[in-house]
């Protein structure tokens, strides 16, 4: 399952704001800095949809806000509700 996220770095706390359209925002307490803010990105995701860290992989955006997240052997129905859930 593939889904966009947008990451605004440096934030307070790590949290989900919404969704804007079809993309996931997110704010995370990492800076954008040496890869620290997709790192983040990476285990605050799989932490939420209980996946493991490695399951969570950033296909585009590696240095923008805007990035393409593929989560990995999982299944997408179960994954989309979590998301459902989450951003309510």
């Amino acid at each position: 399952m593939t889904f966009w996220v947008h990451v605004q770095p440096r934030a307070h706390q790590d949290e989900i704001v919404g969704r804007q359209g079809d993309v996931l925002k997110l704010r995370l307490m990492a800076p954008p800095v040496d890869g620290a803010a997709n790192e983040a990105c990476r285990r605050f995701l799989a932490r939420l949809l209980g996946m493991r860290r490695d399951q969570v992989e950033i296909l585009k955006g590696q240095t923008t806000r805007r990035k393409l997240i593929r989560i990995r052997d999982a299944d997408p129905e179960t994954l989309r509700q979590r998301l459902a859930i989450l951003v309510r």
